[in-house]
């Protein structure tokens, strides 16, 4: 009997062992995932070469505000392209704008071939979150996870964003839909190892320090100049010189 205690017990302390040398996934550092975008970003003519940023999802990176009209000068993919030619004025870089207002990521994906990587993006962002409520989180899962391998295929550096907020739903309530979609986007970034903005934690911030989530909105689902800004900011990060 105690053989059989002492086999059982070398057998739980291996798996332990083994458990601890699996390495679990997590979010890429942004000082350092896109290092090699940077380099090319400091380059001088006729060293350098276009950088490609695409923005790919619904409305908000398509730059509505109250609808229909559509603020793309200060869009969060805007806000980022200026300041990128303000830090690195020798670039040559294409801001390309693939959204679609009222898109899901089922249909973002359907034309992600031939209207996304067509492109051929150095760093592609993806935002779906707040229109994947309608095709719900398991769907919405396999979509995304499409355009990341696809996207990882051919080398290019994804970064995910986590929805900005609906302020129909509680943005402080953990088990809300939205929130379930945005812990989605962030473990298929720790998954894929790929770059994360959380967006949905910078207006839930705001929301914890007793501030008014309508200041940063334009409307119920669409983030105004201010929000825009703190969007861009997170994503600014990820080109800081290392």
């Amino acid at each position: 009997m105690s053989k059989r205690l002492n086999k059982a017990s070398l057998l739980f302390i291996l798996v332990l062992i083994s458990c601890k040398s699996i390495s679990i996934p997590k979010t890429v550092e942004p000082s350092t995932y896109l290092a090699d975008i940077v380099k090319e970003l400091e380059k001088e003519w006729p060293k350098n070469r276009t950088i490609n940023l695409v923005f790919h999802g619904h409305s908000v990176p398509a730059g509505y505000f109250k609808t229909p009209i559509v603020n793309t000068l200060d869009s969060y993919p805007y806000r980022v392209l200026t300041y990128l030619k303000e830090k690195y004025p020798y670039a040559v870089i294409n801001c390309i704008n693939t959204a679609i207002g009222g898109e899901n990521s089922v249909q973002g994906q359907a034309r992600f071939n031939t209207q996304v990587l067509t492109h051929r993006p150095d760093v592609l962002f993806i935002d779906y979150s707040l229109n994947d409520l309608r095709v719900g989180l398991a769907e919405a899962r396999s979509a995304w996870e499409k355009m990341i391998q696809k996207a990882l295929k051919t080398d290019v550096k994804v970064i995910l964003l986590t929805p900005s907020p609906n302020q129909k739903l509680d943005l402080l309530d953990p088990t809300n839909e939205l929130a379930q979609h945005r812990n989605q986007v962030i473990q298929l970034s720790q998954a894929y190892s790929v770059g994360l903005i959380d967006s949905y934690q910078i207006f839930q911030k705001k929301a914890r320090a007793g501030e008014r989530i309508a200041d940063f909105m334009s409307q119920s689902n669409h983030p105004n100049k201010k929000g825009h800004a703190m969007i861009a900011k997170e994503i600014q990060a990820y080109f800081s010189k290392q």
